[in-house]
């Protein structure tokens, strides 16, 4: 019994044994709880298919997803994540910074890159909320000065995706420094007459919505998304009133003028191409491609037979003029 029970039963156990599940292979909808399979949650970019609640979606995955063909150069952010105050409460901050870049492959909380959209050239900037709760410290406003020299530098729009629970605390008041050091660098922009578009994602609060995010010459925002300074449970407990059903988010929000559109997120590239086309002065965009009339066919019909003859060398009806090529420059088709 005893070599029965030592060799051959765990033997024949590890032959039969349920290999482990990968627990990133399901995520569950943070509206609806659906389970939802990781592929089908990629190709729908992190938007529930079941209840359309728009999720959480990392700059990197945005930017594969914005850009032409999915190709971006991402543009290094100078210095990094400092510790100037040597801040620790439960954790050093050294330590939190160390998980978050560990957890989101990331060096801080917002990725910049340059592309084309549209065969269009744009500077992107996206904030990580994975990281640290994409709060605004001096890597960030580090990030959103050199946006705005390298938007400069290329004479590009800027295109920022905003998602941040505000600024940093472990920073203290050097990360509060940030709000007017980011509205300064925006000025320059807007100085060289170049298009700053911001997209506010969920959520967008604290400073970061009382700074940079809501100083855009075109604000869009994704469904859904929560955008204000304080939260509705800190407003509710001041004011001691009710609030309205949907107060602060995206809806609302338009309804009230703050946003230009509310896009969803299979349309917010299509969306940013016709804005940065249309400010930076640029035909419209071509939505089909046309083929060029093949040189064989050009003055011959389908039988070989001079374009409009009928075979025997009369006339059958008048000649068609060819269509003209897809102009190089994305310019509109001449008449």
């Amino acid at each position: 019994m005893n070599w029965i029970s030592n060799f051959v039963r765990p033997k024949l156990g590890s032959l039969f044994t349920r290999r482990d599940v990968p627990s990133n292979l399901w995520h569950n909808c943070d509206s609806c709880s659906a389970m939802l399979f990781h592929r089908e949650l990629a190709q729908s970019l992190n938007v529930c298919p079941n209840c359309d609640h728009h999720m959480q979606i990392a700059p990197r995955q945005r930017f594969e997803s914005l850009f032409d063909l999915g190709v971006f150069e991402e543009i290094r952010i100078p210095g990094g994540a400092r510790d100037p105050l040597e801040f620790r409460d439960k954790k050093r901050y050294t330590d939190r910074i160390k998980a978050a870049r560990n957890d989101t492959g990331e060096k801080e909380a917002m990725l910049l890159a340059s592309g084309r959209i549209g065969d269009t050239p744009i500077i992107a900037a996206g904030q990580d909320f994975a990281f640290m709760g994409g709060s605004l410290g001096i890597a960030v406003g580090s990030a959103i000065v050199t946006a705005c020299r390298e938007a400069i530098k290329q004479k590009a729009p800027l295109v920022l995706f905003s998602a941040s629970g505000g600024a940093r605390m472990q920073e203290g008041l050097l990360a509060l420094m940030q709000m007017p050091r980011t509205t300064a660098a925006l000025q320059m922009l807007r100085e060289d007459r170049l298009p700053f578009i911001v997209v506010l994602t969920h959520p967008t609060t604290g400073g970061v919505t009382a700074s940079y995010a809501m100083l855009g010459d075109i604000q869009l925002a994704e469904p859904g998304a929560l955008i204000g300074f304080a939260g509705p449970r800190v407003i509710e407990q001041t004011i001691r009133e009710r609030l309205p059903d949907g107060f602060q988010r995206s809806a609302y929000l338009h309804d009230h003028g703050m946003l230009d559109r509310v896009t969803h997120r299979k349309n917010l590239r299509d969306e940013l191409i016709s804005i940065v086309r249309m400010l930076m002065k640029q035909p419209p965009p071509i939505r089909g491609e046309l083929a060029p009339p093949s040189p064989a066919n050009a003055g011959t019909g389908d039988s070989g037979d001079p374009a409009g003859t009928d075979g025997s060398g009369g006339k059958g009806g008048a000649a068609l003029p060819a269509r003209p090529s897809r102009p190089r420059d994305g310019g509109t088709i001449p008449a």
